[in-house]
């Protein structure tokens, strides 16, 4: 599938002369071009199950950003979280635990494996119910989520049901660096098999950010994310070239492209270079236009020389700019705004009501970005950018680890709540529900979707107030840390505890002065 963005020979984006040239002259063109392909996209994919279709809601986000061109000059990760209601998000922080010889940690389903001596603190948001829907971040900046990626196996190998939800557990609980976390999950996919149909893991710690891509079954590949580039990720794989050989950027199963061969996906005759998302992602995951639209929409915002019409989209991109949780917070909240594939719900005015899926929607459940610093202590250095519902409808909540918890109203009961109560809970008028973030910044969302043409302003002016002011205090509290850690590192901890819950007081203030009489 070839994505075009141009008429006749001409570029329409608005940053290059030819674009602005367009803009006006070309623009009919234009919306023509964009309904006859969406025509025929939705000819391609309208035999497909419905949740295959033109939107993706489920599936997720992903963006890793390589240190050369991260502002601080460590990876940062950041991941939209979309899934179906009814769901709850909790966040909250487990300790280093030790265990006797012999124990045994239960996997899936009845599958048991040897437990290790010691496992690692880290910061948990748990969905409960939603075996891959869980993210972590450990005590040696290794962060761990996911996007599924259908794959096209039909006939996998599995001990048992395979091995699902616990993959990033271990991997959190078990890695200290991205590489030995890549290794361990290719270990357990080996193992075990992978039991879900196929997914991509992005595993980050401060030096490397890695793609970790599960197929239904006992195969694997990973790649490595260029240190000046950026990758993003929506719901289909994107690692396309390997070479197995060089170690430093690639890991994966031995036969992974002998098996694609022997099952006729891969003919080294007659296809060229072997191409691991041509082999082996589900077909119609790879053409579907919520998946190229979201991947092909992060690019080209933080993109140097922005994906051309004549070629694929690419696994990562040079980056314009050095990227920062600001910017990262702008790709997470975007709805294809100046593109032709930007629409809007007829009667609210709301981008979630787009046909095709933006990266920000109605089903993103929970937001993150982990800044994955590793020139200051851990404590510090270890930032995770907490947001709950859709993000341009809600607010990011700095919390360290070095913090002793999350706040109470972030660690909620570990049950998925019934769709009576999570509708009422969230579809009524917005009040602050002071036991529960998720309730709050959820029920926020659905009012802001609501009266999105009258209130969706004041609500974006009043949120980038908050994580401007949280942002223009940070490096002060941070250097203010720092300078206690020597001599008292629980006076640290609480400075950077004091103004976490400083920015979540600010975000509730913020909320409740939202008017919705409009």
């Amino acid at each position: 599938m070839v994505w075009l963005f141009t008429v006749d020979g001409h570029d329409w984006q608005g940053d290059r002369p030819a674009g602005r040239y367009l803009l006006k002259r070309e623009a009919r063109l234009r919306r023509i071009f964009w309904i006859i392909f969406l025509g025929i996209t939705l000819l391609i994919v309208g035999a497909l199950p419905a949740q295959q279709q033109l939107r993706s809601d489920g599936g997720c986000y992903s963006i890793v950003v390589g240190r050369d061109v991260s502002a601080t000059g460590s990876v940062i990760m950041a991941h939209n979280e979309d899934d179906y209601i009814p769901q709850i998000v909790n966040h909250r922080k487990i300790a280093r635990q030790t265990f006797a010889p012999g124990t045994m940690v239960h996997i899936d389903s009845g599958l048991t494996m040897e437990q290790v001596h010691q496992t690692w603190a880290f910061l948990w948001s748990e969905m409960p119910g939603m075996p891959y829907s869980d993210s972590y971040l450990n005590e040696w900046g290794v962060c761990i989520s996911s996007d599924a990626c259908p794959s096209r196996e039909d006939r996998p190998s599995l001990t048992g049901p395979g091995i699902g939800r616990m993959l990033r557990r271990l991997v959190a609980e078990r890695a200290t660096t991205a590489r030995e976390g890549v290794h361990l999950a290719g270990q357990l996919v080996e193992r075990f098999g992978y039991a879900g149909s196929g997914r991509t893991y992005i595993i980050c710690d401060p030096h490397e950010g890695w793609l970790f891509c599960a197929v239904n079954g006992r195969h694997w590949v990973a790649k490595r994310v260029p240190d000046n580039q950026v990758a993003m990720v929506a719901n289909t794989y994107t690692v396309q070239e390997i070479a197995l050989t060089d170690t430093t950027n690639y890991l994966g199963s031995a036969d992974i492209i002998d098996y694609a061969a022997s099952r006729g996906w891969y003919d080294p005759k007659t296809d060229g270079a072997f191409n691991f998302a041509r082999a082996y992602a589900d077909p119609s995951a790879a053409v579907n236009p919520s998946n190229i639209g979201r991947q092909w929409e992060g690019l080209r915002r933080v993109a140097s020389d922005p994906p051309e019409h004549d070629e694929p989209l690419p696994f990562s991109v040079v980056s314009k700019n050095k990227l920062d949780v600001k910017s990262l917070m702008a790709v997470l909240r975007s709805h294809y705004e100046d593109t032709p594939l930007y629409g809007v719900d007829s009667l609210t005015g709301c981008p979630h009501g787009n046909s095709i899926s933006t990266i920000c929607n109605s089903e993103t459940q929970t937001s993150f970005i982990a800044q994955l610093r590793g020139d200051m202590p851990v404590d510090i250095g270890l930032v995770w950018w907490v947001c709950l519902s859709s993000p341009c409808a809600s607010c990011y909540v700095p919390f360290y680890f070095g913090e002793p918890a999350f706040p109470e109203a972030y660690a909620g009961e570990s049950i998925t709540p019934g769709e009576d109560e999570y509708r009422s809970k969230v579809e009524k008028p917005f009040t602050i529900d002071p036991t529960s973030a998720y309730w709050t910044f959820s029920s926020f969302r659905y009012n802001v979707e609501q009266r999105y043409r009258s209130i969706a302003d004041d609500a974006r002016r009043a949120i980038e107030a908050v994580e401007s002011k949280a942002l223009a205090y940070r490096a002060d509290k941070e250097r203010q840390a720092m300078q206690v850690w020597t001599s008292n590192q629980e006076a640290a901890r609480k400075l950077l505890t004091d103004y976490s819950s400083a920015v979540y007081q600010d975000a509730l203030k913020a909320l409740k002065e939202t008017s919705f009489s409009r």
